[in-house]
């Protein structure tokens, strides 16, 4: 007995709900405003196979697949067509943020103002690195 046509017809299922437009949904536009919902997707599988009988005979052979999904909301992508920027985007979250998920928001704003200082550090240096090379072939350019 093959297995292959109950897995197959269970994942095609699955695979229907697991698509992009059930966890980035339509943009909802209003004013100056555009919202877009997201979601989370959580699959779950399984799949069977048995034969009964004596080893004498062929016996009775058995299989099934099943599979479920739960789709939920849990944020807003929001973009506000009036501001520019970074500040033209925020997440409102639909839930409140377990510790976890708090801590690593916490951590990436810090390593994004890092990352900011280290970029304006580095632009700084290029000019001056500019302005002195430029200071160098005027000494040797008159």
């Amino acid at each position: 007995m093959s297995m292959e046509n109950p897995v197959k017809s269970t994942l095609d299922g699955l695979l229907k709900v697991l698509s992009m437009d059930n966890v980035i949904g339509e943009p909802i536009e209003s004013d100056n405003k555009i919202l877009i919902p997201i979601t989370r997707v959580e699959l779950a599988f399984g799949a069977g196979m048995g034969q009964g009988g004596s080893e004498e005979e062929d016996g009775f052979g058995a299989s099934g697949a099943g599979g479920g999904a739960t789709v939920a909301p849990v944020a807003f992508v929001m973009v506000d067509k009036s501001k520019e920027g970074p500040d033209q985007i925020e997440v409102i979250p639909l839930t409140s943020p377990d510790p976890l998920n708090k801590a690593l928001c916490d951590i990436s704003e810090i390593a994004l103002e890092f990352l900011k200082e280290w970029q304006e550090k580095q632009k700084k240096s290029e000019e001056k690195h500019e302005k002195m090379k430029e200071d160098v072939e005027d000494l040797y350019n008159p």
